[in-house]
């Protein structure tokens, strides 16, 4: 079911949201506009260091309805937190750039304004996609003083580093096409808004997802593909997202260089959770990750059975598993 229209999308009775809060969680719908980040959580005032807020970011192209099925496969006390990145879903566009410190600063900035503020709250970091390389930033650069990160989970991505300089194999260039061509801001948008922001979703979708007999029915559960496919009709949604790309090749790309230089990496546990048949086809995972850890453990999981990028969808049991093992 698609949104017919901007107060459709607003309304605590649209499907998204309806599926979301019977599942136990509460949003933020009513006050979405003026708070500029959507969200829906639960159990933050339960939290702790032996019981961290674990902060789901989605990827592209979606939004935080990524997380449907997890949410029930994870054990009830644990708080959670699941925004909307800055621009996707109903959260409201940065007045800044895009960038993964700025988008991941603005997430906690939003969770931190429903806690305590006068102490400090544990988290753990989980993000698939987008939201993976939000996590991995926002792990190194700890930018805000109110969290302790102690742990972060990364959803099928490489390091954009890495997946920058594996372009120059002309199989791995064509199939990552969308990583220079969104950076195009200006001319990505006018194309995907010409082509109809809500074909380019579902020719994204239909191109990641996997080859297994089940995986792809698990993806489209709950009207998933009609909800990210109405989200990018917008035209708001479809320019920031470009601008995450823009970011991603630009200012996020050099901050991950100088990481590199002054030996500024990731020094809590990491899972890393990936499909065997997409980016484990391509990457020796273990050696592209020790590389950006300091001095935390990596744990890998590998998920195969012809399933695609979107793990946590397609093979949502599996994908979980880890995840409760590691928090």
């Amino acid at each position: 079911m698609a949104f017919s229209s901007d107060t459709e999308l607003c309304s605590e009775s649209a499907h998204d949201i309806t599926y979301m809060t019977s599942l136990g969680l509460e949003s933020n719908i009513n006050t979405a506009g003026s708070d500029k980040i959507f969200y829906y959580c639960r159990s933050l005032g339960q939290s702790s260091d032996s019981n961290p807020i674990l902060v789901l970011i989605h990827g592209y192209p979606q939004s935080n309805f990524m997380w449907r099925h997890i949410i029930p496969l994870l054990p009830p006390q644990i708080p959670l937190f699941i925004p909307d990145i800055p621009g996707y879903g109903r959260s409201s566009p940065l007045s800044t750039p895009h960038s993964k410190l700025n988008t991941g600063l603005s997430i906690l900035t939003a969770l931190h304004a429903l806690l305590s503020p006068t102490s400090t709250h544990s988290i753990i970091l989980a993000g698939h996609d987008r939201g993976a390389h939000i996590s991995q930033r926002l792990t190194v650069s700890n930018p805000h003083p109110s969290f302790k990160i102690l742990g972060t989970i990364l959803l099928d991505i490489t390091p954009s580093l890495t997946r920058w300089s594996s372009f120059g194999s002309p199989s791995t260039a064509v199939g990552g096409f969308h990583w220079p061509f969104l950076a195009n801001v200006s001319l990505a948008t006018s194309m995907i808004n010409a082509l109809g922001g809500d074909v380019w979703a579902q020719f994204c979708l239909e191109r990641w997802s996997g080859k297994s007999a089940s995986a792809p029915s698990k993806f489209k559960e709950n009207n998933a593909w009609d909800v990210f496919r109405s989200d990018f009709k917008r035209e708001s949604v479809v320019q920031a997202s470009c601008d995450d790309y823009r970011a991603g090749a630009d200012e996020d790309v050099a901050l991950q260089e100088e990481d590199q230089r002054q030996g500024r990496k990731m020094d809590c546990p990491v899972l890393k959770v990936y499909s065997e048949l997409f980016l484990g086809e391509k990457y020796d995972m273990r050696a592209v990750w020790e590389e950006f850890m300091g001095k935390g453990e990596l744990e890998l999981v590998g998920i195969g059975g012809g399933v695609g990028y979107f793990v946590a969808e397609e093979a949502p049991e599996e994908t979980a598993e880890a995840m409760v093992r590691f928090y």
